[in-house]
């Protein structure tokens, strides 16, 4: 293989078939291929000298702690020769572009680029705006105004407090007065306000003086901001039409025109389109693709040392969905019906609600792809019952018990016992890795993640309250079983709380966001205790987990 780029593999992988359909990036298990390639970048990481970068792996290391996301392509060239291409998601050492990896697809560093020589204008905007805002005249400007607008408001003050004590004291003297000296506190009456009245005039002549100087500059300041944000707006443009991905067929496409002009911030810079798109330019037929993380998690995000990951939904999907057209892909599991066979297990029922078993991999409501849930069973087990039906909700992945309302009042009075925070839940879970302590309380806020749907991160800034109480029931083969109380009801609450540094730091066994992918999430909501709105009796219903 001509090109330093295209890797070899040090492995033999003679024996091992080829698949035979490309890689779904948003849902994959690693092709073997994929998985020796990332074995062998992996090896490059920890023993290459070409730049440095601190990933959080060793203790010794300075600077700032970047964990980041690698990539892998396995290639065929057109002599049938089999490699795999590296790459990594966004700036690593602080540059765009490093020996054994990929190129950006658009290079917003090069030197002779435009972006660099419009960059220079627009830096060239912000020193003159802050040569301006931090010039003596202006400051001194600023000083001035201020000044006279509080030399102002003292001496206003003090005539308004002047005119105050005159009347208290007129008041007292028309008592007892002739009518002469009547007359004269009247007219010192009408001196003292028109003395105020000329004392308003006078300071207002001054501040609209004072405001002239400071307007002379701020128009120049603003002058030129407004040269910068157009010029601003006309490079991002110019960035947006230049920055464009290719495909199989040889078809060039703009981030403006996937995303209709507004892509999301570092769209384009993840490594699966760079990997593919160096792979079009070079004629190279991509045969799998793989991502993992490499280094300390985020704070915010679940990303685990050496893990495989799906590529992101909100920048990537739009890009790739160009880049792999015409390209046959593993079958999508989110339009599978994984429902279809299953059966929905009724634990209880009356003449006002039903308790069903929500078997793992059964939405609650119907999906944008799949229809099959517990609504739409139970909608046609119950044709004649009212209202919304599903009282709360489980993941699609998470097994276990779900309150149906049979009329629109009955539901109304079990989602206010929710609300309430009067209906106690518990679950069961698997989790991967030993606890030491043997119970607590996990409070990390959640909010979705936006460049990630339906991924959830911890947020303290606008994340929503989210509280989960736990007990270990047992210890066993590196695995730990867990009680889980959710005080809150937030989106992937447990499955977050589980798997983030900040809480147990162990995800739950079968966990295919924030974990490892096994035969089911072990995740079951096993118990669940209400009070029956009707009979008002206090139900408890329990149900084990089938792991």
């Amino acid at each position: 293989m001509s090109s330093d780029l295209i890797h070899r593999f040090h492995k033999d992988i003679s024996s091992i078939p080829l698949p035979e359909k490309f890689t779904f990036p948003f849902f994959y298990e690693p092709h073997e291929l994929c998985k020796i390639a990332a074995s062998e970048l992996q090896n490059y990481l920890q023993t290459q000298t070409d730049w440095e970068h601190n990933f959080g792996l060793d203790d010794s290391q300075s600077g700032m702690i970047i964990g980041k996301m690698f990539g892998v392509l396995v290639v065929q060239n057109q002599n049938n020769e089999l490699g795999y291409l590296a790459a990594f998601s966004g700036k690593l050492a602080e540059s765009n572009q490093l020996p054994y990896f990929v190129p950006t697809v658009f290079d917003m560093l090069e030197e002779d680029g435009f972006f660099k020589k419009e960059e220079q204008i627009l830096n060239k905007y912000n020193k003159e705006i802050e040569q301006l805002e931090n010039s003596a005249a202006y400051l001194d400007a600023l000083h001035q105004l201020t000044a006279t607008q509080n030399q102002a408001e003292i001496e206003i003050q003090t005539q308004k407090e002047s005119i105050k004590a005159g009347k208290k004291y007129r008041a007292l003297r028309r008592l007892n007065c002739s009518l002469e000296e009547l007359k004269l506190l009247e007219e010192l009456s009408q001196k003292e306000s028109i003395l105020l009245k000329k004392i308003k005039q006078y300071w207002n002549y001054k501040i609209i003086d004072a405001k002239k100087e400071v307007e002379f500059f701020s128009h120049k300041i603003n002058a030129i901001k407004e040269n910068r944000r157009v010029k601003s707006a006309e490079l991002q443009q110019q960035l947006f039409e230049n920055y464009a991905f290719l495909n199989q067929f040889g078809e060039l496409k703009s981030l403006g025109k996937i995303f209709n002009g507004n892509p999301p911030a570092g769209a384009g810079e993840c490594a699966a389109p760079k990997l593919l798109h160096y792979a079009f330019q070079n004629q190279l037929k991509p045969i799998a693709m793989a991502e993992f993380w490499w280094g300390q998690s985020p704070k915010s995000e679940v990303r685990k040392h050496q893990q495989f990951y799906p590529a992101c939904t909100g920048k990537c999907e739009p890009i790739l969905a160009h880049m792999l057209a015409g390209i046959e892909l593993e079958d999508n599991p989110f339009i599978v019906n994984s429902a279809e066979g299953k059966e929905l297990e009724i634990v209880f029922e009356d003449d006002y609600l039903v308790v069903v078993n929500k078997p793992a991999e059964f939405l609650s409501v119907p999906g944008k792809q799949v229809v099959d849930s517990v609504y739409t069973r139970m909608k046609q087990q119950f044709p004649d019952a009212t209202g919304p039906l599903v009282v709360h909700r489980l993941d699609m992945s998470t097994s276990g018990l779900l309150l149906i309302a049979k009329s629109s009042e009955m539901h109304k009075k079990l989602q206010s016992q929710f609300i309430k925070r009067q209906i106690k839940k518990r679950y069961i879970a698997l989790l991967d890795g030993i606890l030491n302590e043997d119970n607590g309380i996990i409070n990390l806020p959640l909010r979705v993640d936006l460049d990630n749907r339906p991924n959830q991160i911890v947020c303290y800034e606008h994340g929503k309250k989210a509280e989960t109480h736990w007990e270990v029931v047992s210890r066993n083969n590196n695995q730990t079983l867990v009680y889980f109380y959710p005080i809150t009801g937030r989106t992937h609450q447990l499955r977050v709380h589980a798997a983030h540094s900040l809480g147990l730091n162990a995800p739950i066994v079968g966990d295919d966001l924030y974990g490892n992918k096994a035969n089911r999430l072990h995740l079951h909501a096993e118990s669940i205790t209400f009070q029956h709105p009707i009979t008002k009796e206090m139900l408890t219903i329990s149900v084990p987990a089938d792991f």
